[in-house]
């Protein structure tokens, strides 16, 4: 019942610190993973760690011993620069960076998933907006932190409504390796019959520029696979041109936000009158999007109709191609067409070069036999990831109600 929570602070029912200085001169090639507020926002988002870093396991155990180091259960939250990224630690061994990232270790009496939960909720998000430090580089610093309040319910309360929030984020946390070995079983197959060849073994070889491909295959440039289409940015200084739901528009920080294969819109829309009155054009669903600048190389497919920023050379693939060729193609060529982009301020892909970037072309009868093999996997990753939103959006409703005790959850 609502009338057995209790009304404490996040330093009464919880032990909070940081870690000990480790410097970079201190880092080597393979050891103890090393963990900055970065990683751990990658972690948090069930995303890979970008750039991994390691301490050797001598300098992780003396750590370890004298002062200790994360467990499962325990929580990290970034304190600087980006505030309030809560991770729950799993069953793994790493340290991470002092300052950066506040370390929580639960009392008893407190359910470390409801902490971690607790985090997520609008309660904690408006007190770090409201008592963090700083302007140019805001923080919270520990004494903060210990002074948050938090409504407790019982623990049993407390392990159910962890319960009911985890078991959301576990059928997420599925979905998302399905989709990845989806992704790699495509990729495999990619790699088998465009990169190693070993179906056409048999068969006869011709050389080209790339060296030996198969007969009736051709080297050719991505303008061979598709219409390359670069976008557009309406003035932001006219309101009329941007809408909440109108014409999808992606840039590509909505690409670094949202890491799925599959993208409908970005943050924002622009209008009829946007469209017009700028250079960007609306591309087909089954587009394969690619960022061309800031930075080269995320990728998306559309899922209808959708427009972007400059800051795209996005391909429409031709029907003989299709979008799954097209799509690894794309990815497997990142660093290719990087190495082509120019500019002082930041490296940019041009339309024109993007268009000249050499692609090989297999006969139509191959593409069609590739798309079909990989259609099941496009279409299977594009249901679960719909599947996942719809996952993430019950549990954001949730989430503050049963924080708040508004929803109680039955207890065993």
């Amino acid at each position: 019942m609502r009338s057995e929570w209790r009304e404490l602070t996040v330093g009464e029912v919880a032990n909070i610190t940081s870690s000990k200085r480790i410097y970079a001169r201190e880092y080597v090639k393979q050891g103890i993973p090393f963990y900055r507020s970065k990683e751990i926002i990658e972690k948090a988002h069930n995303q890979e760690v970008s750039t991994p870093l390691y301490i050797s396991r001598q300098r992780f155990d003396e750590l370890d011993t004298l002062h200790g180091s994360p467990k499962k259960g325990d929580i990290l939250l970034t304190s600087v620069g980006t505030l309030g990224v809560p991770y729950l630690v799993k069953d793994e061994t790493f340290y991470f960076k002092d300052g950066n990232l506040t370390w929580f270790r639960v009392r008893e009496g407190l359910e470390g998933r409801f902490l971690y939960y607790w985090f997520l909720s609008p309660d904690a998000v408006n007190q770090i907006n409201a008592r963090h430090i700083g302007s140019t580089q805001k923080a919270l610093p520990i004494d903060t932190l210990k002074k948050f309040e938090i409504l407790v319910p019982p623990l049993s309360s407390q392990k159910a409504i962890a319960d009911t929030l985890s078991c959301l984020d576990a059928k997420i946390e599925l979905n998302n390796k399905i989709n990845e070995n989806l992704e790699a079983q495509a990729q495999a197959i990619f790699k088998s019959w465009f990169v190693d060849f070993e179906p056409f073994q048999n068969g006869e070889f011709v050389e080209s520029e790339l060296g030996l491909i198969p007969k009736g295959w051709r080297i050719g440039t991505i303008s061979d696979l598709g219409e390359v289409i670069g976008g557009s940015t309406p003035s932001k200084k006219v309101n009329d041109y941007y809408a909440e739901q109108s014409i999808p528009w992606i840039t590509p920080k909505d690409l670094s936000l949202n890491k799925t294969k599959f993208v409908a819109r970005g943050q924002i829309d622009i209008t009829e009158e946007g469209l017009r009155k700028s250079s960007a054009k609306v591309m087909p669903k089954g587009t394969v999007l690619f960022s061309s600048r800031a930075p080269i190389g995320y990728i998306a497919i559309a899922k209808n109709e959708v427009t972007t920023n400059q800051g795209f050379k996005s391909v429409v693939p031709k029907a003989s191609v299709g979008t799954e060729y097209t799509y690894f193609f794309l990815k497997n060529n990142i660093d290719t067409i990087e190495a082509r982009a120019s500019g002082s301020t930041f490296k940019e892909v041009s339309g024109t070069i993007m268009k000249q970037v050499p692609a090989l072309v297999p006969s139509e009868e191959v593409l069609e036999r590739f798309g079909k093999a990989a259609h099941p996997n496009f279409r299977l990753q594009e249901t679960l990831e719909e599947q996942n939103q719809t996952l993430r959006a019950l549990r954001d409703t949730l989430l503050p109600k049963l924080m708040s005790g508004e929803i109680e959850v039955p207890v065993d």
